[in-house]
């Protein structure tokens, strides 16, 4: 099981606290830094200092470390243009050596699009759609060949399709719990199938649904990676799960019965049951960018026993 970790920086953190985190998630040996891609916070908090674009956010990280993966769960697909994403995405991806994934979303967060002037379209998923459809595109087109797409929401014409990420395919990262169109996106598209904050039992549903996806669209179902994102709060006894669950404003038997908290055992357990439904890989959402023992713990009691 790769544990990578996952953070909300809309919830408030700036660049400097996102480095901080990223450092430590280098230096502790976990797989990946991966973060949320937001403008505007959720819930009862000040979200302080405000926002931090996801890409220029992953372009400073992919100077300032040399080992981790770095990506999105999930880029909105309403914040940009297919063409500039492509272009973003390959270009962070070079900064950094051939290191960066892209998860894509459709978009849902009506208010942050409001806050921002940021226009939401009625029909997101099927310009989801072409986007894969436009990025992948752009990234495959052979060097001194052209692409051109001709689509509902998009038209590009004669595109030079440049530049060209550092890795030969970035990989795509979908997911959600649709049951009929997103496995059928997913079997096209994704090297990876992310279900957030869901069961086991749930998990294993969807993940199901993927692999029969894949069958039709002649793809092998093991050729995807399968995962999950998960909130995590752990404690070396009790009294610290409760105190690190207060630091979040979530309770101890919520967190319990949604994710991954506890003592490092009852983690370590939890994860097992993942593990039996094929997902090898769970992005752990940190909530509370400050405390970084919390890594250091999880690093220490948690991430040998699962791999």
């Amino acid at each position: 099981m790769d544990l990578r970790i996952f953070t909300e920086p809309q919830q408030g953190a700036s660049y400097d606290t996102l480095l901080s985190v990223a450092r430590a998630t280098e230096e502790l040996g976990f797989d990946a830094f991966f973060r949320s891609d937001h403008y505007l916070k959720m819930g009862g908090v000040d979200g302080l200092p405000g926002p931090t674009d996801a890409w220029i956010t992953l372009a400073g990280l992919a100077r300032e470390t040399s080992r981790i993966r770095l990506g999105t769960l999930m880029t909105a697909g309403t914040f940009r243009l297919p063409g500039v994403l492509a272009i973003q995405v390959a270009q962070v991806d070079a900064m950094s050596g051939g290191r960066v994934e892209l998860g894509l979303g459709a978009g849902w967060y009506a208010a942050e699009h409001t806050a921002y002037g940021i226009p939401f379209p009625k029909e997101k998923f099927s310009r989801l759609e072409e986007q894969l459809a436009i990025v992948t595109g752009l990234w495959e087109t052979p060097a001194g060949e052209t692409f051109s797409h001709e689509g509902v929401h998009y038209r590009l014409t004669d595109s030079p399709a440049l530049p060209k990420p550092a890795q030969r395919r970035v990989p795509v990262l979908l997911g959600g719990m649709g049951k009929e169109r997103t496995p059928r996106l997913a079997a096209r598209y994704a090297d990876e199938f992310n279900v957030p904050f869901a069961s086991a039992e749930d998990s294993a549903d969807q993940f199901g649904r993927v692999r029969r996806a894949a069958e039709e669209a002649g793809r092998k179902p093991d050729d995807l990676v399968y995962s999950n994102a998960l909130v995590a709060c752990v404690g070396r006894d009790d009294a610290e799960v409760a105190r690190r669950a207060a630091a979040i404003g979530r309770e101890v038997e919520e967190l319990k019965a949604n994710g991954l908290a506890g003592t490092p055992e009852e983690v370590v357990e939890k994860i097992g049951r993942y593990a039996a439904t094929g997902s090898s890989r769970i992005y752990l959402q940190i909530l509370d960018l400050d405390d970084l023992d919390h890594l250091e713990l999880i690093a220490d009691r948690v991430l040998p026993r699962v791999r």
